[in-house]
């Protein structure tokens, strides 16, 4: 009887795993223009880096006064910023929810405790070779609103699919070491 309980807490553990590492993108200035961020890009941002626990800055290029530059998608970075800087405008502003498995994980980085979810305010100052624009056109809000609001939508359907995937995978897992341990033997107290 135990076995099955372990494999139920394994299904339910994996349907977490996939529910805790999903990147959360918040957009808090929305800007038109003609060309967003893409993969291989250089890259400058602003940035406040904040723990989720309590608050507590571990870092800022603000306060330095100087953007920080480097190669998108080519980890250079935590794989929160890899993947959640993607298709922005420059002057275009951004909070990141970052899981552990897309930033440091289990291991400490100086302020950082080990296992730590991060919160970075974000904010795309240029793209090398993109002229900057003569003037930062922000969208309504009402249209910002909504586009997160659909995104978070597509983010849910999404997350239902990987639990779905995950547990029919552990399923089939399960019947498999059932089917496997079955020895044969006639159960008749059943």
């Amino acid at each position: 009887m135990q076995r099955p309980i372990l494999l139920l807490s394994l299904v339910a553990s994996a349907a977490v795993g996939v529910l805790a590492a999903e990147l959360k993108i918040d957009v808090t200035q929305e800007v038109e223009c003609e060309r967003k961020t893409q993969k291989g890009d250089q890259v400058e941002m602003h940035y406040r880096g904040t723990l989720e626990s309590n608050g507590n800055k571990f870092d800022a290029s603000y306060d330095r006064g100087k953007p920080f530059s480097f190669k998108l998608g080519s980890g250079q970075v935590i794989k929160g910023w890899d993947q959640g800087l993607l298709d922005m405008c420059i002057g275009e502003k951004r909070t990141l929810t970052i899981p552990p498995e897309l930033g440091y994980g289990n291991r400490g980085m100086g302020p950082i405790p080990a296992g730590s979810t991060l919160v970075f305010e974000t904010e795309l100052i240029g793209i090398k070779g993109v002229p900057k624009p003569e003037s930062i056109v922000v969208k309504e809000p009402s249209s910002a609103s909504s586009t997160v609001s659909e995104a978070a939508d597509t983010a849910a359907e999404g997350i239902a699919e990987k639990i779905a995937s995950k547990a029919g995978e552990a399923a089939e897992a399960i019947g498999t070491m059932l089917v496997d341990t079955d020895d044969t033997q006639e159960h008749n107290e059943l």
